[in-house]
């Protein structure tokens, strides 16, 4: 049997320990892992080519006497390069579907196992359904961890990587700088902000969780209440949680505002400062058309995934919490050893 250690530590270092423990498990098919990368890398690759023939065409058009035979081809390329970045990511989940619900299946068993191991006083202290609720969410987490990291997380940080080194061997290196500046501090300020929403929406679930209690209660005493005349009484206290709920629901939804103007300014500001530029050397002849073309391609293929990562960095935490939950059922040590 595995052994877990508690975590006693700070949240960060609970989320590594767990990415620790959960390793092992996907490992088993390594073979799998290392195909699955190799079509993650491929199909990458494929995706920051697209741009690259597209400024090819652009200046093969751009020139009047070009052979009409050169765009073809080129268009051509830039339609199976889409074809191969789509192909390349659909083997890629082909291949590691087997290692996802392996890794699930292996620690749901383990946890299982370990629970009929322990003694009679645990399962009366603890409530069933509860344990079944840490292993049904834990189960779901290990799979929609590996989604996010290994099928969002980490293509987008190859995509930032080769699209900043391409910038950087091609063009002056202030497009490489101003395209990751603006890369860490959408990233940056996009973490701070969901933190921030998170414990607002906490707030606003346990605001109105207490509305709900209130209410029930005061339902299931209806008779009492009637008696005593305390309608206005109920009506107001329960109000008062409505009021509550009101204020924290108003400030989830301006932040989730707030992050999605600050994200489109940042995007904003990056793209027409990077336009600029190229603009510029355009005009002195340093840069073509179809360069032009090329950055505002790059810019705009790398910035869609970003769009989502909010989304994508709150489920990862949620879906780290859950698991940490399941590891510690197999963290509980049996009071009786055969």
């Amino acid at each position: 049997m595995r052994h877990f250690g508690s975590d006693h530590g700070q949240p960060g270092s609970a989320d590594w320990r767990t990415v620790r423990l959960l390793l092992p498990y996907l490992w088993e098919f390594k073979w799998r892992v290392v195909i699955a990368l190799t079509f993650l890398i491929g199909a990458k690759f494929a995706i920051v080519s697209i741009p690259i023939v597209l400024k090819h065409i652009v200046d093969h058009l751009n020139q009047p006497k070009a052979m009409l035979v050169v765009p073809l081809a080129l268009l051509f390329g830039y339609g199976l390069l889409r074809l191969a970045s789509t192909v390349f990511s659909d083997l890629r989940d082909i291949v590691f579907a087997k290692v996802t619900q392996r890794a699930v299946r292996r620690v749901g068993l383990e946890v299982f196992k370990h629970l009929h191991t322990l003694s009679l006083r645990f399962h009366l202290e603890r409530q069933t359904g509860g344990v079944t609720r840490d292993i049904e969410r834990g189960a779901n987490g290990i799979s929609s961890l590996i989604q996010m990291t290994l099928f969002s997380v980490l293509p987008t940080l190859i995509e930032i990587g080769l699209v900043t080194g391409i910038l950087f061997a091609q063009f002056d290196w202030i497009f490489a700088a101003i395209t990751l500046g603006v890369v860490v501090i959408y990233i940056v300020l996009t973490i701070s902000i969901t933190e921030w929403r998170t414990k607002l929406r906490r707030q606003m679930n346990e605001m109105d969780s207490q509305a709900n209690t209130q209410a029930i209660d005061s339902l299931l005493n209806y008779e009492t209440v009637k008696y005593f005349g305390n309608e206005a009484f109920e009506a107001n206290r329960y109000d008062a949680s409505l009021q509550k709920w009101e204020v924290a629901a108003v400030k989830n939804q301006t932040s989730m505002g707030l992050l999605n103007a600050a994200q489109a300014a940042i995007i904003a500001i990056g793209m027409t400062i990077m336009l600029i530029r190229a603009s510029q050397g355009v005009a002195a002849g340093q840069l073509t058309v179809g360069d032009l073309v090329m950055i505002n391609a790059f810019l705009i293929q790398m910035f869609i995934p970003l769009n989502f990562l909010g989304v994508v960095y709150r489920q990862i935490k949620q879906s780290l919490t859950d698991i940490e939950r399941l590891f510690k059922l197999l963290n509980v040590h049996r009071e009786i050893t055969d």
